[in-house]
């Protein structure tokens, strides 16, 4: 089963929400190091008549010319060039940022015989925001980003494998350190056995009570009363 299979509920030692009864329930304060963020910003646009030229194409040996068929990029991390960070002078602990965004995507294709093929390129998008930037410690901060980008459109204009294509990009800024957070805990988490999927032919049946029901259950019973 997992963390969320009905066989596991009522298990107080795996992730649920909780009420303010279970705040009772906390047993130790723990030390954890995590990537903790600071500040962060979120950008979706839309970019119109982006020319790639692809490599790493697969598998080759393609008849002319090619039909687009999508892209998307590869992997939720952007890699980012030619970053600055400049404090501002009328707004303390605030800072311009600028960098260029990285971010690698995958293009599909079809040859005129209908041959399938794939090849790699990047899409780059400038950023100057302004973010919350901690001051100087003995553990640096760094900017990173989480980037996403799906095409809505794209054409094969060639040479060989050039594409323009019509892409929603979206790009989440951050500035983060690692850190050691304290955070209250209610102990290890208890990891279930997994559910197999085999055993749900049946669970239906499994969960019928054993014996009939007596008319003085089904009257006790609050949300049967008149």
């Amino acid at each position: 089963m997992s963390f969320f299979s009905y066989k596991n509920q009522g298990n107080q030692r795996c992730p649920k929400r909780i009420g303010t009864d279970e705040m009772n329930r906390i047993i130790e304060r723990v030390c954890l190091q995590v990537k903790k963020v600071y500040d962060s910003c979120l950008q979706q646009i839309t970019l119109e008549d982006v020319t790639v030229c692809l490599r790493d194409v697969e598998p080759g040996n393609f008849d002319y010319p090619l039909t687009f068929t999508g892209c998307r990029s590869l992997g939720v991390k952007g890699k980012l060039v030619d970053t600055k960070i400049e404090r501002l002078e009328d707004r303390p602990h605030f800072a311009r940022v600028r960098t260029k965004v990285l971010i690698p995507i995958e293009v599909t294709f079809e040859d005129e015989n209908g041959k399938k093929g794939h090849g790699k390129a990047v899409i780059e998008v400038p950023k100057d925001v302004i973010l919350y930037v901690p001051d100087e410690s003995v553990i640096p901060f760094f900017l990173e980003s989480i980037v996403s980008a799906v095409c809505a459109s794209g054409a094969y204009v060639g040479p060989r494998y050039q594409f323009t294509i019509d892409v929603c990009v979206t790009i989440i800024l951050k500035i983060v350190a690692e850190v050691e957070l304290l955070v209250p805990s209610f102990g290890f988490c208890d990891i279930p056995p997994c559910e197999e999927f085999a055993e749900n032919v049946c669970d239906e049946f499994f969960r019928r009570p054993l014996f009939p029901p007596q008319l003085e259950d089904i009257l006790d019973n609050p949300c049967c009363r008149d």
